[in-house]
């Protein structure tokens, strides 16, 4: 039976992530404090790893990521300690160290609503099988499964199936599929498209030499025969994005929880 193996969330959009236990569903779609963080630039847009690579260098580690007195320590590259900041109290000094260590002002917005997740539409957790992160592992020489599922950065890894499992969990476009994790009822919408982050190193920002062709060729190779292939419209997608409807609202994920397919709806 599949099962819910892993729970990941990333309290500021592009940094580090953290495993946790359980998570609540927010009425958005988005899972409570993932991506609730981001890092803004003068002009509004993202500072991540899309965009501006030397993001890579910084280490973030959280301690009561979801309670009163949540902080990040923060370890920027030359210096001999982490910065300890609290999330809520201290994001103007955060904000100064890392305009400090990108050369241009920066701020830290918070939205607790949604998030900052990259796919507006489709705010839900991503989802991923272990078996596939395994499987995209042994397509590059020297990265282990934990360096892909740093790359990859989904929330949801489902256990106990086979490599693409997820990939049952869309289907024609305009048609949703519908699945439930523990009592949870999720949509699945589409293979999430991916950018340039998972070509690099999560800890340096060094490219993997050719990384997007070999995996699009592997991609395409290990495509499932039952998949609903019309949504490849090119072959550098992995994971699924979701939608939940705002009757889930407050719901618990947790780990464990049995995951099943129950139907599909156009």
């Amino acid at each position: 039976m599949p099962y819910l193996a892993k729970i990941l969330l990333y309290p500021i959009k592009s940094l580090d992530g953290v495993e946790v236990e359980q998570t609540k569903v927010l009425a958005s779609g988005a899972l409570e404090y993932d991506r609730e963080f981001a890092i803004l630039d003068g002009q509004g847009k993202f500072v991540n790893a899309k965009r501006n690579d030397k993001i890579h260098l910084l280490r973030a580690f959280y301690a009561n990521p979801f309670g009163a007195n949540r902080t990040i320590s923060l370890q920027i590259p030359g210096q001999k300690s982490p910065q300890v900041f609290h999330l809520d109290r201290e994001r103007q000094a955060l904000a100064a160290i890392l305009s400090d260590f990108f050369g241009f002002a920066v701020m830290v917005e918070q939205n607790s609503l949604m998030g900052f997740p990259d796919d507006r539409n489709s705010p839900g957790p991503t989802v991923i099988s272990t078996a596939t992160l395994i499987e995209v592992a042994s397509w590059f020489p020297g990265l282990s499964i934990d360096e892909i599922r740093r790359r990859m950065r989904a929330n949801i890894e489902i256990g106990g199936v086979e490599p693409f499992w997820e990939d049952r969990l869309f289907s024609e476009e305009g048609d949703l599929i519908s699945f439930q994790v523990g009592n949870v009822n999720f949509f699945g919408v589409n293979p999430c498209q991916r950018c340039i982050v998972p070509t690099r190193n999560p800890d340096s920002g060094a490219a993997y030499p050719n990384f997007q062709k070999i995996f699009v060729q592997k991609r395409q190779a290990t495509l499932p025969s039952w998949v609903a292939s019309s949504r490849f419209n090119h072959f550098y997608r992995l994971s699924v994005n979701t939608r939940l409807s705002i009757s889930q609202t407050g719901k618990t994920l947790q780990i464990g929880d049995e995951i099943e397919i129950l139907s599909s709806n156009s």
